[in-house]
C-alpha cells in the first residue's frame, strides 16, 4: 500500500510537533506544510511551505492535520472536507457548538474521518486508568476531581483557560468514565487583564452520577497535570506530565486505635505505582488517526465527541456570568 500523504496548516508550538511526528510516522508522508505567517521553528525542510488551505490541497493530499488558532478551525475545516480531505482537527474542535456543529455534518455528509485532537486520551497513565475502571477494579466510581494549573502561555490568544485547558478535563473525564455531562455548575475569574477568562473552579455532575470538580488556571508558577478517580475499592492517580498511575486501596485491615477509627471514612491501604509503557501520546494520536484513515480499527476523538466537549465548556462559561447551574 502506498504511504498517505499528509500536510499540515499551522506551524506554531504545536504544529511543529505534529510536524515531526508525520516526518516519522510509519505509512505516511508529509507532502507540504502552510502557515501564513511562515515557518517560526523552520518545520518545512525540503518540503514545500505553502501560505493557504487551499494551496495546501491543491498539492494532493489524503488527509491533513489542522494546528491553526481555533477561531480558524471552522473555515479551514470546511475548506477541507468540500475538497474531500481527511481532518485531524486541533482541540478544541471549534471555537463554539454552532460552528463544531457545521464541521460535524460537512464531514458526515463527505464520508469523510474526522477527528479532534485531545491528546491526554492518549496519554498512557489515562489509558491504563480507563482500562482498569471498565474491568472494575475500583468498583462504583464516586468522584473525579482534576488539577491542569501552570503560568501562561503565550502562544493563546483567542480563547480562554475554559476552551483551551479545561476541555482536557472535559473530554478526559468523559471518556475515563464513560459517562457524559449532565450539569455544570462553574466560576471564572479574569486576573492578567486579557479579554478571556484565565481561572475556572467548576463542579459537575455526570449522567452515572459521578461529581467532576476541575480547577484550571494560568495564573500558577507551579504546573500541574493531575486526575484523582475516587470510587468504591480506593483512589486512583494520574500524573498526566510523567505519564504515572498510582492506586491507593481501601485498607483491609481494622483500625483498632479508637480515635482514629472515628475520624476516619475508610482505613489506608496498599498504594501501587504501576509500571506501564510510555509511548509518546502524540505519536499514538497519529498511529490512530492514521489507521482509521484506512479504514483499520482505530480509536479516534471523534467530531461529535468533540462537540461534545465544546457544548459542556459553554455551558462551564455560561454558569459562570449567570451564577447558577446549567443543564445538559
Amino acid at each position: 500500500m502506498a504511504d498517505l500523504r499528509a500536510g499540515l496548516i499551522g506551524l506554531g508550538m504545536m504544529g511543529r510537533h505534529h510536524a515531526r511526528v508525520l516526518g516519522s510516522l510509519e505509512g505516511v508522508r508529509l507532502v507540504a506544510v502552510a502557515d501564513p505567517a511562515g515557518d517560526p521553528h523552520g518545520v518545512a525542510g525540503d518540503r514545500p511551505l505553502l501560505r493557504s488551505v487551499e494551496e495546501l490541497v491543491a498539492a494532493g493530499l489524503d488527509y491533513c492535520v489542522v494546528a491553526v488558532p481555533t477561531g480558524l478551525h471552522e473555515s479551514v475545516g470546511l475548506a477541507l472536507a468540500d475538497a474531500g480531505v481527511h481532518a485531524l482537527i486541533e482541540k478544541p474542535l471549534a471555537h463554539d457548538v454552532s460552528a463544531s456543529t457545521a464541521l460535524v455534518e460537512a464531514f458526515e455528509a463527505a464520508g469523510l474521518v474526522g477527528a479532534v485532537g485531545h491528546i491526554e486520551r492518549f496519554n498512557p497513565a489515562l489509558q491504563s486508568l480507563r482500562a482498569r475502571l471498565e474491568a472494575g477494579d475500583l468498583g462504583s466510581v464516586y468522584q473525579v476531581a482534576t488539577r491542569r494549573q501552570g503560568p501562561f502561555p503565550a502562544r493563546i490568544a483567542d480563547v480562554g483557560v475554559v476552551k483551551d485547558l479545561a476541555t482536557h478535563d472535559i473530554d478526559l473525564t468523559a471518556w475515563v468514565t464513560q459517562q457524559a455531562y449532565s450539569a455544570v455548575s462553574a466560576q471564572t475569574a479574569h486576573r492578567s487583564g486579557r479579554e478571556h477568562e484565565d481561572l475556572v473552579a467548576a463542579t459537575c455532575r455526570l449522567f452515572g452520577g459521578t461529581v467532576t470538580s476541575h480547577l484550571v488556571n494560568w495564573l500558577s508558577p507551579l504546573k500541574e497535570r493531575v486526575v484523582v478517580v475516587t470510587g468504591e475499592k480506593g483512589a486512583f492517580v494520574a500524573d498526566t506530565i510523567t505519564a504515572d498511575l498510582t492506586f491507593h486501596a481501601n485498607g483491609e485491615v481494622a483500625t483498632t486505635w479508637d480515635a482514629i477509627a472515628r475520624f476516619r471514612g475508610v482505613s489506608e491501604g496498599d498504594t501501587v505505582r504501576y509500571a506501564i509503557p510510555k509511548p509518546e501520546p502524540l505519536r499514538t494520536e497519529h498511529e490512530h488517526f492514521r489507521d482509521a484513515v484506512q479504514g483499520k480499527e482505530s480509536d479516534i476523538v471523534t467530531l461529535a465527541q468533540g462537540r461534545q466537549t465544546v457544548r459542556v465548556a459553554e455551558a462551564m462559561i455560561a454558569s459562570a456570568k449567570s451564577g447558577t447551574v446549567v443543564e445538559l
